[in-house]
Parts: C-alpha cells; structure tokens; sequence
C-alpha cells in the first residue's frame, strides 16, 4: 500500500479546491439569504463537485480514447493549468480558470447558484478536474499490488476535500470572521505554492513519460 500517494493526492485535491479560500467568495455571494437557503446551496455545492469529480475520475480514459489524448498529453497541459491557478493564489487573485468576473456579478441573479458558479467552477473547476484525471492516471499505472489501493486513495481524497468543504461553508461566516480577508489571502498564497510544487512535478513527469515513449517508438532495443 502506498501511503504515501494516498497523502499526495488527499494534499493536491484539497489545495486546488481550496475550500477556505472560496469562503470570502461564498459569504459574499449568500449575504442576505436565510439560514435554509444556504444550507441548501451548500448541499448543491457538495454534490455537484463530488459528482463532477468522480465522473471524470472514473470516465477519464474514455474521454483521452475519444480525442485521442494520451497521459503524457494530459500530465503537461495539466500540470501548466494548475501552475496558472496556483500562479495567481500566490499572488493573491481568483485565478480565470476557476471563475470569472462575469459569472462573479451573475452569482447574485441566480437562483441554482450552488450549480454554476460555486459548484462548477469554483469548487470542482478545470483545475480540480485535471488533478483527479492526473492522479487516476497515476494509480493505474502502479505496481500490480498498489492498484486499488491507489484508486480508493483518489475517491478517498474526493470524499474528505467534500466532507471539509461542507464543514468550512457550514461555520463559513465564523471562520470568515475570525480569518478576515487578509488572513483567507494569506492562506491561498500558502497553498498556492504548494500547488505550484505539484505542478512542476506533473509537467516533469510528462515529459519525461512522453520522451520514454518516443524513444521507445523510434529507437527499440
């Protein structure tokens, strides 16, 4: 069993979701809606990002099969997104790839605002997606034993980034005061750089994995 990939992807799914760092964003848009109201956007918010996530996590091949992408694709165009969103976490902006300012203004006209904006893509954006669909690709290329292990990891991961995102929207105006906007900032400056980290290494290991590839097509023993 690899503990350690377990660590790994419950640490890169929790930092490009970042839960606490949506909250400043989640306060603002569900000021003036009564306690229900925001109970019940919550449990659309948790529902979408655990559904989205574990879609592509499941149907990702399917998806390369069907564009013709391979991993070693994936892993750097992937790895470059997340370093673009973990980019400007460090220096303390709501990354493009995550939401817009016009879906930002919309949030306050809609209704199913749990769906789109906060679900998709604040919680469970391109972002996230890639995460997922990287580390699935990872597990299924481990050793025969780790397999499944690796995979439960991955769901795993999905569940608690979940469950802790439910927990911080719940006590989300409590946390928001006792963090402040400065102190939410300083948190995704944190984590954006621990983001960045596991970008680097999947653009590393993309490339490294695509020139193995060709060298193994053009060059065989």
């Amino acid at each position: 069993m690899s503990w350690e990939f377990a660590i790994t992807a419950f640490a890169s799914i929790f930092a490009i979701v970042n839960p606490l760092g949506n909250i400043p964003f989640f306060v603002t848009v569900t000021e003036g809606y009564s306690a229900e109201e925001k109970k019940r956007v919550i449990i659309q918010i948790c529902i979408v990002m655990t559904v989205v996530m574990v879609a592509f996590g499941l149907f990702g091949n399917i998806i390369f099969a069907i564009y013709g992408i391979t991993i070693p694709m994936f892993k750097i165009a992937g790895g470059l997104l997340l370093f673009s969103v973990a980019f400007s976490m460090m220096k303390g902006e709501r990354s493009r790839a995550k939401i817009t300012e016009d879906e930002r203004q919309e949030a306050m006209h809609r209704e199913e605002i749990g769906v789109v904006p906060l679900g998709i893509p604040l919680f469970a954006g391109p972002g996230a997606i890639t995460t997922v669909m990287i580390f699935v690709s990872y597990a299924m290329d481990s050793a025969e034993g780790d397999v499944y292990f690796n995979l439960f990891s991955v769901f795993l991961a999905i569940f608690l980034t979940t469950v802790i995102s439910y927990i911080s929207l719940v006590y989300s105006e409590r946390i928001f005061k006792r963090m402040g906007r400065s102190g939410a900032a300083a948190f995704g400056r944190i984590i954006g750089l621990l983001l960045a980290a596991v970008a680097v290494g999947f653009v590393i290991n993309g490339v490294f994995d695509a020139v193995t590839i060709y060298v193994e097509n053009n060059f065989p023993a």
